[in-house]
This record gives C-alpha cells, structure tokens and sequence, in this order.
C-alpha cells in the first residue's frame, strides 16, 4: 500500500532523526517506537525542504508522520498514537530536587503521577534557570517549602492529558507558564488584563489545585510543585490553563526562554509603555529582562535606547539589544533622574525598571519628561519597600504603571511571540549565552549567583 501526502500539511520538525534499520525514530530528542501493524510508506513530497531532510537521513520510505507529531498512519489507513504507551500510569524520572534552603539541587528518581482533571502531564525537553528559582531556593526573604522540585522557564510536549481537557492532546509542543489564564473569570475576559483569579502566580502553593495534592513523590512522600510548574522534572504536571500550545516547527531549546523572563520584559515595552517610532526609552537593569525591554524598544523603533546599570561591564553586551547609550549612576554625584533629564532634554518618553531596587524605581519615574511621559515597574521590590514621590511629579502628567508577566495573557498571547521569532522579528539566541546538561544543573545555579551570561539552556535528556 502505498500513501502520498501534500506538504503543506507534513511539516518536518528541525530534531527529527529517523533510522528505517531500527524500531524506533527520534523527535525532539525523544524516542518513540513505531507501533506493530505500521506499515512503511513511501512519501511523494515535491517540498525541497523535506525532500532534502530524507535524503539527508538516507530514507527512502518511512512511517507517515501526522502534523501533531503523535502519531503514525498504519496500514489500514488509521492514526496510531505512539505517546499513549504511558498514559494514566506513574512515570518514573529523574528531577532535580530541592531538599534544603540553599543547599545543592540533588538528581533523584520521582514518581509522577497521571494528570487529574484539567491537567497535563509533560515531558520537558529543555529548560532554562530564572532568578526567581533562585530567590526561593534561597528562601531569604520569603516563606519557602521544602523538599520541592524548582524550575518555571522551559519548553515541552505534552505527554497525556487529564479529565476535561480538550485543547492540547499527546503530542502538542508547549510552554508551561508560572502564571495561566483560566478563560473563564473577570480578568481573562478583559482585554486590559492577564491577571488571572484562578491561576495567577502562587509562590505559597506546592500542590495541584483540583486535590491540593503533590503530583510528585519519593517512596510516597510527597515532593512539592514550585509555581505551578515544576520543570527541573523530566516530567511535571501543570494546569491546563498554565500551558501554551505553540508552533511545532518551533526550536525548543530557543523558545523555552520565552516561558518567564524575555516575555516578561518584551511585553513591558510593547504591551505597556508602547514606546513610539522615533521615542527615547529608559531601561533601569540590563540583566535578562531589562536587556529583553531593551530588545522591545529597538522592535518598536526608538531612536535613544539609554540603559542604567551598575555594572559597566554590561554595557557592551547591551549593545547587541539596540542600546545606544549608557548610565551608570556611581559615575555621578547627583540623582540618575536627573542626569538623564539633562541627557534628554527633560526627560525619556517611556522607561522600564527592571531591578526591583526601589531606588531605581522612583528614578525611572521621575526621569520621563512631564506631559507624556510614561514609566513601567517590573521588578520585584522588597516586601517592605515603600515608594516616595513629590506628588507633582504625577501632577505634571507623568505615568507611572506597573506589569506582570509583560501583560502578555499565557494561553491567546504567547504563540504569537513565538511567531515573531519565527518570522525573525525577535532574536532569542543572544539571550542564550551557557547551555549544560541536566546533570550539570548546579552549575547553571552558580553562573547566575557569579552574574556570569544571561540564560543558560539545560539540556533534560543529556
């Protein structure tokens, strides 16, 4: 029997490794067997792209791949699932686990149980370290439970689905997000906001919200969740509604980066200071994120792009983000506010504090020029930090707005920011500055307690 199949609807993922002399093909680094009755069919692809990638792997037949990449055509005609083989049972898998405060992660076999109603279960392919996976780990300054499996930012596919949910299946490539979007409550239905009743943000929670049970365990002990997430686990399970489902032609191990910190300082500039063509931005930190509103305002057009730091050796990494000029306030003895209203002729037009240092905040305020100017917060200060201001400075029509994830909405909002990568409107490999092995992961810990790059991409099957 022979299968012909239009290509236009065979898109051939950039990590697809097929061997017709084994039982088995590689996608996105996962093994999967071919199941029994298929049948080998010939592909009649005039597509040079997926021509050549045959060619490339020396096939000259192989299983009939559907565009969800779960599944094969058999020889009756009918799609097989190959990711069903571990659905409603326990997986046993390597995490990396926080037993202690500021104690190294240690590389343990979990259990992980099957995904209960509204949930996913995921395999993670990569993921990536964030300084809040640091912030609670430390458990400086904040109530933390231990022991818990850490990790937010990272890219995946879905391994099996719970009770209700309809719209991911076995196969869907996804980012988990720390914060999600229900559809259902007053904030996921306004257009102004992605703060969601349900699913926003729990830094407290270590369980699953359907049972406020742990998905994870040691000899029945339960290991607990960190924000919903959890991906320093080969395996997680997540909520529904704190998973987008993306492009599957999409690099993982690019994307992934997206899931937390870029889309966080992207969407402080596009979605809330929305700077001009031709407009002056200041961006207060240039780690990860501030170098991510950096990259918001270059894709927006501002002609000054002025970035404040205290660490001048950042200055010329900046660079690559469209930074155009720099300030560091040690360089100074007056307020920083002030030397940029002097630089600018009375203040910036839009500026994105992304320190938490409250100092920085009020500066970033009070640097953009009355009338129209307008500042965003995105860092996260202490929880005893008060904000002081002349009240004159709001008088004067200044603007002073706050964001949380960017504004982006996870589940309608992140694939498109996925797509401004694919369409190379978004750069994301210079944010990729380390990448580790999972067995490595403390060294990932390291590099950002020494300030050294700027994400460092964890590789889960090596």
């Amino acid at each position: 029997m022979e299968l012909s199949y239009q290509a236009n609807h065979f898109p051939i993922p950039s990590s697809l490794f097929i061997n017709p002399n084994k039982n088995f093909f590689v996608l996105d680094h996962v093994k999967y067997k071919y199941p029994t009755k298929s049948n080998v069919l010939h592909h009649h692809s005039t597509s040079r792209n997926t021509s050549s990638i045959f060619r490339q792997n020396k096939l000259s037949s192989s299983a009939l791949y559907t565009s969800s990449h779960n599944s094969v055509i058999s020889e009756e005609g009918n799609q097989e699932n190959i990711m069903s083989n571990t659905a409603g049972q326990v997986i046993r898998c390597k995490a990396a686990v926080a037993w202690e405060a500021g104690k190294p992660l240690v590389i343990e076999e979990v259990e992980v149980a099957p995904p209960q109603k509204m949930e996913v279960r995921l395999k993670i392919l990569y993921t990536s370290l964030c300084h809040t996976d640091i912030y609670f780990w430390e458990a400086k300054g904040q109530n933390s439970v231990f022991p818990r499996i850490l990790g937010h930012e990272a890219a995946g596919i879905v391994e099996s689905v719970g009770e209700g949910v309809t719209e991911l299946a076995p196969g869907d490539h996804v980012l988990p997000v720390f914060t999600g979007e229900c559809k259902n409550c007053a904030h996921c239905k306004s257009e102004e906001s992605n703060m969601c009743s349900l699913l926003r943000i729990n830094t407290d929670r270590g369980v699953m919200i359907h049972d406020e049970k742990s998905r994870f365990s040691i000899n029945g002990k339960p290991i607990y969740h960190f924000v919903g997430t959890s991906t320093f686990s080969e395996y997680t399970v997540v909520h529904v509604g704190c998973v987008a489902k993306i492009n599957p032609l999409a690099p993982l191990d690019k994307v992934c980066v997206l899931s937390c910190g870029i889309s966080t300082g992207l969407g402080a500039t596009l979605n809330v200071a929305k700077p001009t063509k031709g407009s002056s931005v200041a961006v207060f930190g240039l780690g990860a994120v501030g170098l991510a509103a950096a990259e918001g305002a270059r894709i927006a057009g501002a002609s000054r792009i002025i970035g404040i730091d205290l660490n001048a050796s950042r200055f010329e990494l900046a660079k690559k983000f469209g930074v155009t000029e720099f300030v560091n306030p040690k360089d100074y003895s007056k307020p920083v506010q002030e030397v940029i209203a002097e630089m600018t002729d009375g203040g910036v037009d839009r500026s994105v504090e992304c320190t938490g240092h409250i100092d920085a905040m009020i500066s970033a305020f009070e640097c953009v020029h009355d009338g129209w100017g307008v500042a965003v917060l995105v860092g996260v200060p202490h929880k005893e930090a008060v904000f002081k201001t002349h009240p004159m400075n709001l008088l004067n029509e200044r603007t002073l707005k706050g964001t949380f994830f960017g504004n982006y909405k996870p589940r309608s909002d992140l694939p498109s920011v996925v797509e401004k990568y694919m369409n190379k409107e978004l750069e994301l490999e210079k944010f990729i500055t380390h990448q580790l092995p999972f067995s490595e992961i403390n060294k990932a810990f390291d590099l950002m307690l020494k300030g050294e790059g700027l994400r460092c991409i964890i590789h889960m099957d090596h």
